[in-house]
């Protein structure tokens, strides 16, 4: 009975979770915003391109969404939130992981041999995003240098669910 118990709280708390770190598209305007025209981005003598570029994307990204579940040092909470630093699993096939952060996943999974089950939902729109978050990852948690990450190419493969991506709120 007491694991029936623990068990359901469980289910409550990552739901809780869940629905905290995933959702949106990552993006709000404020109506004062959306009224203007946007203008095209003109490059600044200062303005980053590039990996640069992606590497911050991607640090946004996981601070927005990723670290709620899978904490500030990507050690995740054991049993509940898989590590993504030093990850056996997300080593093995980080494509993988850019068609879990763009689709979500409910299957379980063996981390560093310790199992998950914790779904986890769709947390960006793009194939763009989604490799500039697990590049992040694996180059800020796992110490992979500029010409072992992933390119669009790596990624081509990918499809995008639509029923499984995050929403646009309608404004």
């Amino acid at each position: 009975m007491k694991k029936i118990n623990f068990l359901s709280a469980l289910m409550v708390v990552t739901m809780f979770i869940l629905t905290a770190c995933g959702g949106g598209s990552g993006t709000s305007e404020s109506a004062a915003t959306q009224d203007e025209p946007k203008q095209e981005e003109q490059a600044k003598p200062d303005a980053k391109t590039g990996l640069e570029a992606q590497m911050d994307l991607g640090e946004k990204i996981y601070t927005d969404k990723c670290v709620v579940c899978h904490q500030a040092d990507a050690k995740g909470l054991k049993g509940a939130f898989p590590p993504l630093a030093n990850s056996d699993y997300l080593l093995a096939d980080p494509v993988r992981g850019v068609a879990q952060v763009l689709n979500g996943s409910n299957e379980e999974m063996i981390v560093n041999g310790e199992k998950y089950h914790a779904p986890m939902t769709p947390q960006v729109q793009t194939k763009e995003e989604a490799v500039a978050v697990i590049n992040y990852v694996l180059k800020h948690f796992n110490g992979y240098t500029d010409d072992q990450l992933l390119s669009m190419d790596d990624v081509k493969d990918v499809e995008i669910n639509p029923m499984q991506t995050p929403q646009q709120p309608q404004q």
